[in-house]
């Protein structure tokens, strides 16, 4: 059962859904630069490996399912060890570059459950799989496989940004 609890910082689940998705876009800044943009004011540089201060899109893909990961346990764990808990979720994998694709991604999450008895530390482990599983959007994605579809906007409407006018 997952944890919708509210908080001050976070929205429940629920209340995510009740939601509509922001707008999002990506808009090239130079050679295979772009920066991603969110209707929030989120932004978040975007380029090859071998700039600095940016993300690959491979590693926004891996930090989006590290994230996931981490929100989707949150009010499990905190329930059970305090709200100031500290955790990394770290997601490694390596591409498969004749395939263009990541055939495997392997998280890894550091959290000190050394307070706990070895049962209780057990359990909490489990509850948070169970939290992780029913209610990571990204990692329930990237498991199930999902349709995408590129659509065209070639009009002369569209502006330097890339936006449809």
């Amino acid at each position: 059962m997952t944890d919708t609890t509210p908080t001050t910082t976070s929205l429940t689940p629920a209340q995510q859904a009740a939601h509509p998705d922001p707008d999002l876009r990506v808009e090239r800044t130079g050679t295979r630069r772009y920066v991603g943009l969110s209707s929030r004011g989120a932004r978040v540089e975007i380029g090859s490996a071998g700039v600095d201060g940016v993300f690959t899109p491979g590693e926004l893909l891996k930090i989006a399912l590290g994230a996931c990961t981490a929100m989707a346990s949150d009010f499990t764990i905190s329930r059970r060890l305090g709200d100031d808990y500290a955790a990394t979720v770290r997601v490694s994998g390596d591409a498969d570059r004749e395939d263009e694709r990541y055939p495997r991604l392997e998280e890894t999450y550091e959290l000190d459950l050394s307070a706990l008895d070895p049962k209780m530390a057990d359990r909490v482990i489990d509850m948070i799989r169970r939290s992780v599983d029913a209610a990571c959007t990204v990692g329930r994605t990237l498991t199930a496989g999902t349709e995408i579809e590129l659509r065209f906007d070639t009009s002369a409407g569209a502006d330097a940004g890339g936006n449809a006018g």
